[in-house]
């Protein structure tokens, strides 16, 4: 509709013969204008800093002859060792968060690579080094440098927002490099969605566990993990993770989860000092989950939360206070559910930090106070 008005003031308008170029030129640049937006100009600000990666890993895997018979060294002079290394070549995305030259991706992109390669929008690319990484997070921070010709250029970032502040229903937009096509053009693919849901807590997958997620409805496929989600001002909220998938299709759903912001700053700082994230500490107690029969046993409303079976004398959970029969609802801020996700809260936390264990105890609610201290 508002294209037809812009054709119609123009041609009517105008004095005879002098509906021109000019005036064609005029009523385009007032289409164009029109189609620039927030989103658009954020795509094009932050886009330079979204990089393509390519990794290298050697894997080992038994051949066929793995019965442990063939290890006999008779056997082995004819088959050979049954463990066989490849070399096995994968993609994923990253994000450029400093202009020195940091990045960060998921370890399940670049966790064990042997050889990390990264693709800048120019088309410029450079060998990566591995600063750190944490499985259990899925975060991965990468470095590189320079090329002689690039010496005093500051490489393109993205700057950090608050994944704290992030607003169910505002605009997002993902980035990444799904199914390679970044290796076609040296530019990223763009998807645009709102924020879905905040705080979602995922089962772990391989030992990774994903608490406090950002879920999204920008599509989110192959290849676009360790791709940037930035909010409508071009500000790093979080980072494209895992998606869900139905009936065995590895598409995108309207389900995609990205790692946040203030989480991956939190890692990026350890990996930066110490290149691993150090979790030494044990809490000394052990858990199951509840079902309905130990739900009506203890008159509990659900079967939410963990049951306490055994506590160790003198470790953390001895020293805080808790009992077996105790009911864990909370560590801190965490809704604890099950077993797998109170494994998968402890590892938010470190070595002598203090936490707070919310529990039922005698059908009433205490809170304990417990320091997190090794062997």
């Amino acid at each position: 509709m508002k294209l037809m008005k812009i054709y119609f003031l123009a041609f009517f308008l105008l004095p005879a013969g002098l509906f021109s170029q000019n005036a064609l030129e005029n009523a385009n640049n007032a289409i164009n204008s029109s189609r620039k937006n927030i989103l658009t100009e954020t795509v094009s600000k932050v886009s330079p800093a979204v990089v393509g990666i390519n990794v290298t890993e050697i894997r080992q895997y038994q051949t066929l002859f793995s019965n442990p018979f063939f290890d006999d060294s008779f056997f082995r002079q004819f088959f050979g060792d049954r463990n066989t290394k490849q070399k096995v070549k994968s993609l994923g995305s990253g994000i450029l968060v400093s202009s020195d030259g940091y990045i960060i991706t998921n370890d399940h992109v670049a966790g064990n690579a042997s050889e990390t390669v990264v693709t800048l929008t120019n088309g410029k690319q450079y060998k990566a080094k591995t600063i750190g990484t944490d499985p259990v997070s899925d975060i991965c921070l990468l470095k590189i440098e320079p090329s002689p010709q690039d010496v005093g250029t500051d490489f393109p970032f993205i700057p950090f927002g608050n994944s704290d502040d992030a607003i169910i229903g505002e605009w997002v937009i993902a980035l990444g490099n799904p199914f390679g096509l970044f290796e076609i053009n040296d530019k990223p693919t763009v998807t645009v969605g709102v924020i879905s849901a905040t705080g979602m807590n995922l089962d772990p997958v391989q030992n990774r566990y994903y608490l406090n997620m950002l879920q999204t409805d920008a599509a989110i496929n192959g290849g676009n993990s360790g791709g940037p989600l930035v909010n409508g001002i071009g500000e790093l909220i979080g980072m494209n993770t895992i998606i869900y998938t139905a009936g065995g299709n590895s598409g995108s759903i309207g389900l995609g989860f990205a790692i946040p912001v203030n989480k991956i700053k939190r890692i990026m700082e350890e990996l930066k000092m110490k290149g691993k994230i150090e979790r030494d500490f044990y809490p000394g107690f052990a858990i199951q989950n509840i079902d309905e029969t130990i739900a009506g046993y203890f008159k509990l409303s659900s079967t939410r939360g963990v049951i306490v079976t055994q506590v160790e004398k003198n470790s953390p959970a001895g020293k805080a206070g808790l009992k077996p029969g105790d009911v864990i609802l909370q560590i801190d801020d965490f809704k604890i559910n099950n077993q797998q996700n109170l494994i998968g809260v402890l590892q938010e936390f470190r070595t002598n930090q203090k936490i707070t264990v919310k529990i039922i105890r005698d059908n009433a609610e205490e809170t304990l106070n417990m320091k997190l201290e090794t062997h």
